[in-house]
């Protein structure tokens, strides 16, 4: 079997063959590049704390830490600061080679939706060992927003691998060399480092901050919401903000990146000691985000930033994250922003889908 991240082909014919199966069709149109969205089911709980199963099952977790059962059917609001566990449609049978990691779609990590992969009995979140055959779950915790959800929505997604082919340094200046990654000079160590744009333009905005009390946002719902209702721009001129413990901020690389159709990649966390806050929530990146040959010019990495226990001053150009290269299988049939209606290619500042563009 060859090595990489499975492709949009190969995930349809695991559909096809049951090794990904569901109560009800699976379309294509959940079938990313280099992904699988997945899908709400109709049962959730609201449980006291975050767990992770074990040997001990999800069955006897729920048991101890479920305070009440919700039905997504007629929608139901999952309330800010509480933690829910969301049964998923989809269920596994993988054979032994395949694993998988799962992530936050872009939508739902700008939303501060933190939302985990669990499975029947996980020692870690959004892993998935070869062979694993069974149900699945997501933990979701809103962190800004409370929000309406119901059966069908899709907050993560999921990513199959067989082994694993990350690119090192060495390999990835060989890939710059011949693709160009980012629009300035590629900076490499142990990945494709990314930093922050606080450059302002006329409008000084250089990002956004949630609003500490603010209405429910109904998921199903798109290019509906008011930007203001929600958010507060962060005005800057001097290339510079602090950011303050607990505030969420939607911000902006200063880079413009592509994913070559052959090669996946995932945003990491940069090195702790540049800073107590963390800079992803959603971190898959599908062949062709941002790539000429499937409609984009390069396209800017959104940064869904959550400051800890201090104040962080943190400055133009300053190094926040990287990308970590993985080859594909093979090339997928399906490229990001080809054919998909993909909302965030060719992208500079942008909130979620969900609302509306802000006003000049």
């Amino acid at each position: 079997m060859t090595a990489g991240v499975l492709p949009f082909q190969t995930l349809r014919g695991m559909i096809q063959n049951g090794q990904i199966s569901a109560d009800a069709p699976i379309p294509d149109s959940q079938i990313q590049p280099a992904s699988l969205d997945l899908r709400l089911g109709r049962r959730a709980w609201r449980i006291k704390a975050s767990f992770l199963p074990g040997t001990s099952g999800i069955d006897a977790g729920l048991q101890r830490y479920s305070t009440h059962e919700l039905d997504l059917r007629a929608g139901a609001v999952l309330e800010k600061g509480c933690v829910y566990l969301v049964e998923l449609q989809e269920s596994l049978n993988l054979p032994n080679g395949i694993s998988a990691v799962a992530n936050a779609k872009s939508s739902t990590g700008r939303l501060d939706l933190l939302t985990r992969l669990i499975t029947r009995n996980a020692t870690e979140f959004d892993r998935i060992d070869s062979g694993y055959h069974g149900p699945i779950y997501a933990e979701i915790s809103p962190r800004s927003f409370s929000v309406l959800v119901r059966p069908d929505l899709c907050l993560n997604q999921i990513r199959f691998r067989a082994g694993q082919v990350v690119l090192d340094d060495a390999e990835l200046r060989a890939l710059n060399q011949t693709q160009k990654l980012v629009d300035t000079e590629a900076l490499i160590d142990n990945g494709l480092g990314f930093s922050v744009d606080l450059s302002a333009g006329v409008s000084g905005i250089v990002g956004y901050r949630a609003k500490s009390n603010s209405g429910l946002i109904d998921l199903s719902r798109l290019n509906h919401y008011e930007v203001a209702d929600f958010w507060d721009p962060v005005i800057n001129y001097d290339r510079q903000i602090i950011l303050d413990p607990g505030a969420f901020y939607i911000l902006v690389s200063r880079e413009a990146v592509h994913i070559p159709p052959d090669c996946a990649a995932e945003m990491a966390p940069y090195l702790a000691m540049v800073g107590e806050f963390r800079v992803h929530y959603a971190g898959f990146f599908d062949p062709g985000f941002g790539n000429e040959t499937a409609g984009g010019k390069g396209s800017r990495g959104v940064l869904e930033v959550r400051c800890h226990e201090a104040p962080f001053a943190l400055g133009h150009g300053q190094i926040v994250g990287r990308l970590v290269y993985e080859r594909m299988q093979e090339v997928p049939e399906v490229l990001y922003g080809t054919g998909l209606g993909s909302n965030y290619q060719g992208q500079g500042m942008k909130l979620s889908k969900h609302f509306k563009p802000p006003q000049p």
